[in-house]
């Protein structure tokens, strides 16, 4: 899925492409459908479509985890302000940025509350192995008396199922996706214009800002985010 950006005779702007980069390709109408239409954040701060998350999270996961991820947004419009390609840099860097941190904060409140299971499993395990024994010894002798031991044995060790699943199983998948989000929040961000609409088009699109930041008038509504390239 590794992709050169090779439509030189397409006008392009943001930032340059690093060489033998991987290029996830997003193809869209309008730069506001790779965004979530009901989210009232400033432009820095919006969330990603979910389904356009999806699809750059998606690929960026096929993709060898050394190599050098790079965004193209295919736009089927002409060029707008100058700094929209910034803006949507930011903007893009900002959300995964804000993704990674969820991730760790998930990573670590998962971390607590394993070790908080293993401490209740060890004193469990260490309480039922005694008690089995206790039990056993008062029956000493008796075939009830060893089934009473073992199942509290077994007890014990059940205790222990949730700690082990974490430290085990559970927080490598989150580290892993808070890694990936680092790498999805440096990557370089360049649109490409494909000039399929009329002049001006960018006046109705997000983000159509100033430098300034002030939003255009004449926003239309969002459509939704076609096949990538």
């Amino acid at each position: 899925m590794t992709s050169p950006f090779g439509t030189h005779d397409k006008p392009s702007a943001g930032d340059a492409l690093p060489p033998k980069c991987s290029v996830i390709e997003v193809h869209v109408g309008e730069l506001k459908q790779l965004f979530n239409a009901i989210d009232p954040s400033p432009f820095r701060d919006k969330d990603l479509d979910p389904k356009a998350e999806e699809f750059i999270v998606g690929w960026a996961k096929d993709l060898p985890r050394d190599v050098t991820l790079a965004l193209v947004v295919d736009l089927d419009r002409e060029a707008g302000l100058p700094d929209e390609a910034a803006v949507l840099r930011d903007a893009i860097h900002e959300f995964f940025s804000q993704r990674a941190q969820a991730y760790r904060r998930r990573l670590r409140e998962l971390l607590r509350v394993g070790r908080t299971s293993l401490a209740i499993g060890l004193v469990t395990l260490a309480s039922a192995i005694a008690l089995g024994d206790f039990l056993a010894g008062l029956m000493k002798g008796s075939r009830i008396g060893e089934i009473i031991r073992e199942s509290f044995t077994i007890g014990g060790w059940v205790s222990m199922w949730r700690p082990l699943e974490i430290f085990l199983y559970d927080w490598w998948p989150i580290r892993d996706e808070a890694r990936l989000s680092d790498r999805l929040a440096a990557m370089p961000v360049r649109i490409r214009y494909l000039n399929a609409k009329e002049p001006d088009a960018w006046r109705g699109d997000w983000p159509a800002v100033s430098p300034r930041g002030e939003r255009a008038t004449g926003e239309a509504q969002p459509r939704t985010l076609d096949q990538a390239s």
